[in-house]
């Protein structure tokens, strides 16, 4: 997540910085934000054969799973503004011998495609982060073809996702947490209800439907390894813990540890989590 005041070039930088940590936990990742690859696909009504566009899809997890959805006679193109992202999607398709799967480095503002070009497009956890979201959406139902299927995944409010909550509460205790700015680049500038679906409205879809996904985010992470996971996960996080002293960052871990004990029965990490998606007609 990024703070209110974090500028494009930043948010760049330190997305490039956190892809080696995603790269550490891909398969946990992959594992924890499965339901949301899996509810966009249903929306955006993904069939074997198609020709699909993943708009900043980071270390590849929607692409991976759409890839063996559209199947051998179709194909998908998974974009990402920042290298890292893209050359660990790349390496990840490798090993498991995904042919169809195609990788390009792009803003989202940009993409350099042709008009009409896919069956549908999809941008999963992303769209909140774009420094013009009406440009980028005017570009993702530009290179839909006619009547293809545009799919949004964003969270929804922060309340609603412990995963996210629990950690920067904590570090109130310690540092000045500034008021973040409802519409800066962050992970929750689109949670209020309605406010992207108007924008998808704006930027000229038809039929735009927005629904509430509720799931767990779970993966085969211990109580003890939680604190580290979500510290290098966020660039957010792994900021402002630069600013605590050793001695600090030790207590800090262990009220995260006793905080997140109830989402860990059995030692497995079970937070419940809320997602919106919006899904919008060329």
């Amino acid at each position: 997540m990024s703070s209110g005041g974090t500028s494009p070039s930043d948010v760049l930088r330190l997305w490039g910085e956190s892809a080696r940590y995603w790269e550490k936990y891909s398969e946990s990742i992959a594992a924890m934000f499965a339901p949301i690859s899996e509810a966009m696909i249903e929306d955006a009504r993904i069939l074997e054969g198609q020709l699909v566009l993943d708009v900043a899809g980071g270390a590849g997890d929607p692409s991976l799973a759409i890839a063996r959805v559209c199947g051998p006679s179709g194909w998908v193109l998974n974009t990402d503004a920042i290298w890292e992202m893209v050359a660990l999607a790349r390496r990840r398709a490798h090993g498991e011998g995904l042919s169809n799967l195609h990788f390009a480095q792009c803003l989202g503002d940009a993409l350099p495609f042709g008009t009409n070009s896919f069956e549908a497009v999809v941008c999963r956890l992303g769209v909140m982060f774009f420094p013009d979201p009406i440009v980028s959406i005017r570009e993702m139902l530009r290179v839909l073809k006619p009547g293809g299927r545009l799919s949004l995944a964003i969270w929804s409010g922060i309340e609603g996702n412990p995963f996210f909550s629990l950690v920067p509460s904590i570090l109130a205790r310690y540092l000045l947490m500034p008021p973040v700015d409802p519409d800066a680049p962050a992970a929750f500038r689109f949670a209020e209800r309605g406010k992207l679906a108007a924008l998808v409205k704006m930027a000229g879809a038809t039929g735009v439907r927005e629904r509430v996904l509720e799931f767990r985010i779970e993966a085969p992470v211990s109580l003890r390894d939680f604190w580290t996971l979500r510290c290098e996960m966020s660039e957010t996080i792994r900021e402002k813990a630069k600013q605590l002293s050793s001695a600090s960052l030790i207590t800090l871990g262990q009220e995260v540890q006793e905080a997140a004990r109830g989402f860990f029965p059995k030692d497995r990490m079970s937070f419940p989590a809320q997602s919106l998606l919006v899904t919008g007609l060329k």
